[in-house]
């Protein structure tokens, strides 16, 4: 056995998870790279997109080669068929419910770490690794805490707040103490400056050109048909126009809606039983309450009553000042000042500080006037 331990990198072949193993290589942790298909380009993009992303043959290629030429072992593990009926069926049911879900969420919480976890064990692994930027700590309370990386610009501890205490004690993120430019310099340093000038992926990585909508015609025979004929209406429901088909239409969209009312309109809210997409003004969009279900601790076992945090309602929210209550079904947020664009299916994440006290799915927002 080493003697820093026996570590599971997860390989993408990008700059991120390549100096992550590379790094761990040179601490002195037993290293295996592993590199996961997590879905089939073939059957999931249109003919005329590239293929882009984490997922492709280059990236695998790319992954082994710095393996290999650092002397440790890689393997490439099929997850398509856990990792389809999970997070892609998710994805799609979610926009067929008017929600907007995020993938990456339930990749992380539900797949991701546990086809990590289950490889690692069976290759006698203490530990799992992968090049995400954010932090893990042992707290006073004896909990495993994830806290925001260095890099704001960069933090990913948002999208881990679906994971558990076994696979928070059981995680290494090396990177959470770095910033992207550091990262660059060392993927240079280490020998690997085509690393350093790699474009990074900021798609879906099963929707590589970037057109959930036309990833979801795909995925559902005659969806536009079964969809199609449905209305935009006003805040007072008076009808507007007709619209695509309300799966195709996100909380906060103000561009493609094709449709002028001689000033800026947005969604603010999308029924599917009626095929409805509501549209209004920018404020029709500020909301001051929301309920949050599918609840996962981190920091703590639970919170009181009124304890205060700072709430994100998307990755690249800022977060705001909010109280949080319990109730039957998960938590009430209740936000000083208005927030914008709440979208349910969407990830609430809750911090103290830098540290994420826990998260879950966002049910509905609603505007209280106090």
């Amino acid at each position: 056995m080493n003697r820093k331990g026996k570590v599971l990198v997860a390989m993408s072949g990008g700059i991120d998870s390549t100096v992550t193993a590379l790094m761990l290589h040179n601490e002195g942790y037993e290293v295996i790279g592993i590199t996961m298909k997590t879905w089939d380009y073939a059957t999931s993009s249109g003919n005329n997109s590239k293929e882009t992303g984490c997922c492709n043959l280059d990236s695998f290629n790319d992954a082994r080669a710095a393996a290999v030429h650092n002397g440790f072992p890689h393997f490439i593990l099929d997850i398509r068929e856990e990792f389809g009926d999970f997070v892609i069926e998710n994805f799609v049911e979610e926009y067929l419910a008017g929600r907007t879900p995020n993938p990456c969420v339930m990749c992380n919480t539900h797949i991701k770490w546990r086809a990590l976890l289950k490889r690692a064990n069976a290759l006698d692994c203490e530990f799992i690794a992968t090049g995400h930027y954010a932090e893990i700590r042992k707290h006073t309370n004896n909990r495993y805490v994830i806290s925001k990386g260095l890099d704001e610009t960069k933090d990913q501890s948002y999208v881990l707040w679906g994971l558990d205490q076994e696979l928070l004690s059981r995680t290494i993120l090396p990177l959470g103490k770095y910033r992207k430019s550091e990262i660059r310099q060392m993927a240079h340093d280490m020998g690997y400056p085509e690393l350093a000038k790699k474009n990074e992926s900021y798609e879906i990585c099963f929707v590589p050109d970037n057109d959930y909508r036309g990833f979801l015609k795909r995925k559902v025979d005659g969806l536009e048909k079964k969809v199609e004929g449905g209305w935009f209406v006003d805040t007072n429901g008076k009808k507007l126009g007709q619209h695509k088909g309300y799966p195709f239409y996100t909380i906060g969209q103000r561009k493609g809606l094709e449709i002028a009312m001689g000033k800026p309109i947005y969604v603010t809210a999308i029924d599917p039983e009626t095929n409805t997409v509501v549209l209004g003004e920018e404020k029709d969009l500020e909301k001051n309450d929301m309920q949050v279900g599918k609840i996962n601790w981190i920091k703590y076992d639970g919170i009181s009553d009124g304890m205060e945090a700072i709430t994100k309602i998307r990755y690249k929210d800022k977060g705001a000042l909010s109280n949080l209550y319990n109730t039957e079904t998960g938590i009430r947020t209740r936000f000083y000042e208005n927030v914008k664009s709440i979208a349910p299916g969407q990830s609430a994440v809750f911090y103290e500080g830098d540290d994420v006290i826990g998260g879950g799915i966002i049910q509905r927002g609603k505007l209280i006037l106090s």
